[in-house]
């Protein structure tokens, strides 16, 4: 097929097959268009994102497990939009609120505290994976529009042939290459959205696994501090 920028009523160049297209043709192959532009600026904002989540949450968890005070290193990062962050802050005001007075109940206290950091994971990892809708509904739906603008395209060849009552390929074929322009263009704008879709979902189920990693140990290290206490 030849890609030539040319608008020759004969040719196959992408331009000359927009140039030549119905108006509705027109219409969805824009729209396609629009919507591979969207899917690359999300799938590049997204993994960039992802990375240097990824990796904050990395720093963020080494040092954690190295901190002798954890009142202090809760008052450095208190203020942290880190999902980390946050899943640890919600268990520290647990904490707090559950043994601000006695006595102490261990069991409602370790109870709450599993239910408080299980809910801050789960918003972060819905908030973190909020964008990604965006690539589903792109990567299902880009194939359909396309196809109908195939099937618009292909009905207004059948009706030109009917017009002039002439069935021969020199015809058919500009109209039929139209139509399946259209098709290419929602596969052109699918596809990446939905490998990228796939490969960050397994990138935000990995952040959700180290979240609630995280979230056990503190857990386990704040009912051992329990316990050393002697709280009833």
């Amino acid at each position: 097929m030849d890609f030539s920028f040319t608008t020759d009523p004969g040719s196959l160049s992408p331009i000359a097959l927009f140039l030549q297209a119905d108006v509705v043709v027109k219409g969805v192959m824009v729209g396609l268009l629009l919507a591979s532009i969207w899917t690359w600026v999300v799938i590049i904002g997204f993994a960039l994102k992802l990375g240097s989540t990824r990796r904050r949450i990395a720093a963020f968890d080494r040092d954690f497990w190295k901190a002798e005070d954890i009142d202090a290193f809760y008052r450095l990062h208190a203020d942290s939009d880190l999902p980390v962050a946050r899943v640890f802050a919600a268990g520290v005001v647990e904490w707090r609120r559950s043994t601000a007075s006695g006595p102490i109940d261990r069991e409602g206290t370790r109870s709450r505290l599993a239910t408080a950091m299980g809910s801050a994971a789960a918003a972060e990892v819905d908030g973190l994976a909020d964008r990604l809708n965006i690539l589903a509904t792109v990567g299902s739906v880009a194939p359909f529009v396309g196809l109908f603008g195939t099937v618009w395209g292909i009905m207004r060849s059948f009706t030109g042939i009917a017009a002039q009552q002439n069935t021969s390929l020199a015809v058919v074929a500009p109209g039929i290459a139209e139509a399946l322009f259209a098709t290419a263009i929602g596969l052109f704008a699918a596809i990446p959205a939905v490998i990228a879709y796939n490969r960050f979902s397994h990138g935000v189920n990995r952040i959700e696994a180290r979240l609630n990693r995280f979230a056990d140990g503190f857990h386990a290290t704040l009912s051992r501090q329990l316990e050393n206490n002697g709280a009833r």
